[in-house]
């Protein structure tokens, strides 16, 4: 690691962004952001804050010129630009070409079915004519190819009274899979091609918000699943010649098959957790990984269970957070509020993590936390 600092640009100010800076501040790390949201969740941490369009060529180009290495925080980003940067000598982690296949979940879905990845068996679909010309495919996950997150641009068909809310734009059908579990393996990788991965996580989603509520690490699976999920992960990492930090999305079938779902090519909701259960945290592990620094020990201290906050039904303005006195007061419990003064239903205003050496005691009092503290306006 070397002592003459570099400057790290981070392209989005949320709440990653917030929490990757967190861990810089104990490398004496400089880190730059943009992001089109003058009050984002990283506006008063960073070294510098610059306001502008993350899809704009010349903005992103700008920002990148005065940085050494550029990384990401989310991925609906000017590609173009990055490319420019890295031919001008600018490191780029994740690269643009893994940026650009992740953003549309065409090529991604291609991509393993191309390098052999297991995943459920899809159809890719021009429109809403093309979706109806599939209808025997159903039930299946109908996913807009670009432009979907958080839930949104994913929905369920489940027979052809369904079909006429199917999306009419480029998509893909996806089997719908009876799956057992949903699990998430992290993986990370530096350019000198050190490779890490993290123990995979359970994950309970909402049943409404498409948005995962609960995730419980370590994943309640078999050595085998665990072996296998492990396995796949380093397998995606590496096929696509990575750096950075990838959060792999895998789904458990009921007859012990593990297939990936999606990916995301930077710290992850499903790696909250590891800020206090690891012994090297998901935003730290992404710094090392950009910056070409040794990788630090993915291993579990303690189980964990990771609650979100998301805004509740109903409330929209300026938020306030109840419950907070007797949450705090609970041994384990680690509260992380993002930095966004104005709620509605469901955004992501935080999260929970709660430890306990006891798997089942840990569940009940995940549970118990999730309904006591709510965000609220």
């Amino acid at each position: 690691m070397s002592q003459k600092n570099q400057i790290l640009g981070v392209l989005g100010g949320g709440q990653l962004g917030r929490m990757l800076i967190q861990s810089a501040i104990n490398y004496n790390q400089d880190i730059h952001i943009l992001d089109p949201d003058p009050n984002a969740p990283c506006k008063d941490l960073a070294q510098k804050f610059v306001t502008g369009s993350l899809r704009e060529f010349d903005t992103v180009y700008q920002f990148g010129k005065d940085c050494d290495v550029i990384t990401i925080e989310i991925e609906n980003v000017n590609t173009e630009a990055l490319e420019q940067l890295q031919k001008e000598g600018k490191r780029v982690f994740p690269q643009p070409e893994i940026i650009r296949l992740i953003q549309d979940k065409r090529e991604q879905k291609q991509f393993y079915d191309d390098h052999g990845i297991p995943t459920a068996e899809f159809v890719l679909t021009a429109d809403k004519a093309e979706v109806k010309e599939n209808f025997d495919f159903l039930p299946a996950v109908n996913k807009l190819g670009r432009e979907g997150y958080d839930g949104r641009g994913v929905q369920i068909l489940r027979n052809e009274s369904d079909l006429e809310k199917a999306f009419d734009a480029p998509g893909l059908l996806e089997k719908l899979i009876d799956f057992d579990k949903e699990i998430a393996v992290t993986v990370a990788r530096n350019s000198k091609g050190d490779l890490v991965a993290y123990p995979a996580v359970e994950c309970a989603f909402h049943p409404t918000a498409n948005l995962v509520e609960f995730l419980f690490a370590p994943a309640s699976i078999s050595p085998e699943i665990e072996k296998k999920a492990q396995e796949i992960a380093r397998e995606v990492i590496l096929k696509l010649d990575m750096v950075g930090i990838l959060a792999v999305e895998m789904f458990v079938t009921k007859d012990g098959e593990v297939l990936v779902n999606e990916i995301a090519p930077r710290p992850h909701n499903s790696g909250h957790h590891t800020i206090e259960a690891n012994y090297t945290s998901q935003f730290e592990q992404h710094l090392r990984s950009v910056m070409n620094w040794p990788l630090g020990d993915t291993g579990l201290r303690c189980p964990a269970a990771m609650i979100n906050l998301l805004g509740e039904e109903g409330f929209q303005g300026e938020a306030y957070v109840e419950g907070m006195e007797e949450a705090v007061s609970e041994k384990g419990v680690y509260i992380h509020l993002y930095g966004k003064k104005l709620t509605k239903p469901f955004r992501k205003m935080g999260h929970v993590t709660v430890l306990d050496e006891d798997v089942d005691n840990l569940k009940k009092r995940a549970h118990y936390i999730k309904n006591l503290i709510k965000i609220k306006a």
